[in-house]
């Protein structure tokens, strides 16, 4: 039985959501959160997201945290780093298939963010790895949010010198972004602003 005075979303990811070398108060989470306090019904926001994690550093971490906040959705934006890594994509899909099952089991929904590496791994590892995400959605029946870093990268401005994470002058447009992907789903009906 859930007692928490307001629903709550927790972001389950990496540096993406982290705010990599940034003020964690301009991160998109923390924006998105701050923004979503004034709206009546909205969920409070917890960012659990930790700079280099892995699945299955991110499946380590779950079980404490799901006991912790009682979510009522959690957004996983996990793989980046494992991909990065070239780790297997079998061993990918099994972290990201316990994390998901972890969710369910906490009578919490996952919310599964498909994540993107850069073409430089070769086509079959790549093709592969963005492959994991929709499998695992049909799968499991869950929704699949849009990879935020897709409309991110085409511009230079937006990307720090290491061509992997967003600058801050980029946070605006992801919170933008992923409030319009995650309102349907947390029951809110917000404004179209993101482009």
């Amino acid at each position: 039985m859930r007692i928490a005075a307001a629903d709550t979303l927790l972001i389950l990811g990496d540096s993406l959501s982290a705010g990599y070398q940034l003020p964690i108060q301009q991160a998109w989470a923390t924006r998105l959160s701050e923004r979503w306090k004034n709206i009546p019904n909205a969920p409070q926001v917890i960012n659990a997201s930790i700079s280099g994690d892995t699945a299955a550093q991110g499946l380590a971490r779950l079980p404490e945290l799901l006991k912790t906040h009682q979510p009522r959705w959690v957004l996983i934006e996990l793989g980046a780093n494992d991909g990065l890594r070239g780790f297997p994509t079998a061993d990918i899909e099994r972290d990201l298939t316990q994390i998901i099952t972890l969710v369910k089991q906490a009578n919490a929904q996952p919310l599964l963010m498909q994540i993107r590496i850069t073409p430089n791994y070769g086509r079959r590892y790549t093709d592969a790895f963005t492959a994991i995400y929709p499998k695992l959605a049909q799968e499991n029946q869950l929704p699949l949010l849009p990879f935020f870093m897709e409309k991110v990268a085409i511009k230079p401005e937006w990307m720090q010198s290491d061509g992997l994470h967003p600058t801050a002058e980029a946070q605006p447009f992801i919170t933008d972004l992923m409030e319009q992907a995650l309102a349907p789903y947390v029951g809110l009906n917000v404004q179209k602003t993101a482009k």
